[in-house]
């Protein structure tokens, strides 16, 4: 389990630093001294291998996430500050957001490795923003109007469209956007109170 745990956290910081396609199971082999039968034993395929590296960049960045915007409990968080904090991560470790897009757009064939992955990953991810929109509708920071599992559903939908723009152009602040997006839905007399620049970063 140990050797297990060192092969995933220097394929992570590999994976963040040249990207998927650059990213050799040779390489990563020889990172922890391991030939590439030793490292695919265990995990059996390159491609296995890789969505467990996503599964640890899950955890790292939900620890990221819990350290300044707090966790369980906490339980109503400023959603606007934790997505624009995440995607600005994520352009941060391009190669990992690289291998994010390039796995979800493949692993929609059933049969592909990740597909259970990203089915999973999505159903819990949408479940549990939808619970803390109503969280934050009841504590009357988000529109009683809204509905939470849409809004939960065009989140993710706008957060992975904005990194595949901003793989195309670098130069896209997915932030931005997202605060943005964000501040559409902060009611009128939070905005009047906080003004344009605070009610972007509000939720």
């Amino acid at each position: 389990m140990a050797k297990r745990e060192e092969i995933l956290d220097t394929a992570l910081d590999i994976v963040a630093r040249v990207g998927y396609s650059r990213a050799t199971v040779r390489e990563l082999a020889q990172a922890v001294g391991l030939s590439q039968t030793g490292l695919l034993h265990y995990f059996g395929t390159k491609e296995q291998l890789f969505v467990e590296i996503l599964r640890r960049r899950d955890e790292v960045d939900r620890r990221l996430l819990e350290e300044p915007f707090g966790s369980a409990a906490d339980a109503s968080p400023d959603l606007g500050r934790v997505f624009t904090a995440l995607v600005r991560h994520n352009a941060e470790v391009p190669g990992l957001t690289q291998l994010f897009s390039r796995f979800a757009s493949e692993a929609t064939e059933p049969g592909h490795p990740a597909h259970a992955y990203f089915r999973d990953r999505y159903a819990t991810a949408r479940d549990l923003v939808a619970e803390l929109v109503r969280d934050r509708q009841t504590a009357g920071a988000l529109p009683v109007g809204l509905d939470p599992d849409r809004l939960a559903g065009l989140l993710f939908a706008l957060i992975d469209g904005l990194q595949t723009q901003w793989m195309y152009d670098p130069e896209i602040d997915m932030a931005d956007q997202l605060a943005y997006f964000w501040s559409l839905f902060i009611p009128s007399s939070a905005v009047a109170t906080a003004g344009p620049s605070d009610a972007a970063q509000s939720g």
